[in-house]
């Protein structure tokens, strides 16, 4: 099941990314591939196949995992400018690009690093799940590790919840708020994550699923606007068509 979901989340993100080509090569949106590219390398990095080829190139030292880590960090972040701008959510956007949002980011990419280089990473593992080893304080390592990999996705995460239930309960078009309502519960699904270390480990596999809800969300979220930007874009032709005859 849980590579099921994770070979057809890399199909859904890599078909909307190369759907986006095209516009990205007439200069439209090219923030908007970024995003789903990002994504896109985010969710086959965190498969166990891909994962160990790259991280074999990288030297064997789990170093795709610090590279995954990352890639998050930067999807993430420029979905919440362009959510936070398309929404029209100023506080949000703040939030992420200002002072406090640029601090939260520095901070906790840097105690990632310093947790990473802190472990004993010897030995590729996707998601890390082979060098817990029985190791008391390297365990404890790993999970602050990813408690850290974890906060900066939930601080943006959070940020944007507001805008997006306000788009949800406006007047807004049908598309639009059908959009509104995928990225919030991308955004509530990434907040949960914070609550990883509560599950018990035989129900690891809810870990996986409020995982790739959260991505899937986002990237149909954002797929949806754009698909109501280009309805959008075409009523006026039509108009003009239907006047003309």
């Amino acid at each position: 099941m849980i590579e099921t979901l994770q070979w057809t989340t890399l199909a859904i993100c890599a078909a909307i990314a190369v759907a986006r080509i095209p516009s990205t090569f007439r200069g439209e949106n090219r923030s908007l591939f970024g995003i789903f590219a990002m994504m896109t390398l985010a969710i086959l990095l965190s498969i166990q196949e891909p994962y160990l080829v790259i991280d074999g190139a990288l030297g064997g030292l789990n170093l795709a995992n610090l590279l995954l880590r990352f890639v998050i960090f930067g999807a993430i972040f420029f979905l919440g400018i362009r959510i936070s701008r398309g929404f029209d959510a100023k506080e949000a956007y703040w939030f992420i690009t200002g002072r406090v949002g640029i601090s939260v980011l520095a901070v906790i990419s840097a105690v990632m690093v310093v947790l990473f280089f802190l472990m004993d990473t010897d030995g590729s593992s996707a998601g890390l799940t082979g060098v817990v080893g029985t190791d008391p304080w390297n365990s404890a390592l790993l999970e602050y590790y990813g408690a850290a990999g974890r906060a900066y996705p939930a601080y943006v995460a959070l940020t944007l919840l507001p805008a997006m239930l306000r788009a949800l309960a406006s007047r807004l078009p049908g598309l639009i708020r059908a959009a509104a309502a995928l990225l919030a519960l991308g955004a509530m699904a990434t907040a949960l994550t914070l609550s990883f270390p509560l599950i018990p480990p035989n129900l690891g596999q809810i870990e996986f699923i409020i995982n790739y809800t959260a991505v899937l969300c986002f990237v149909l979220g954002l797929a949806l606007i754009w698909a109501a930007r280009v309805v959008n874009g075409r009523k006026p032709r039509a108009r003009r068509t239907s006047t003309e005859t």
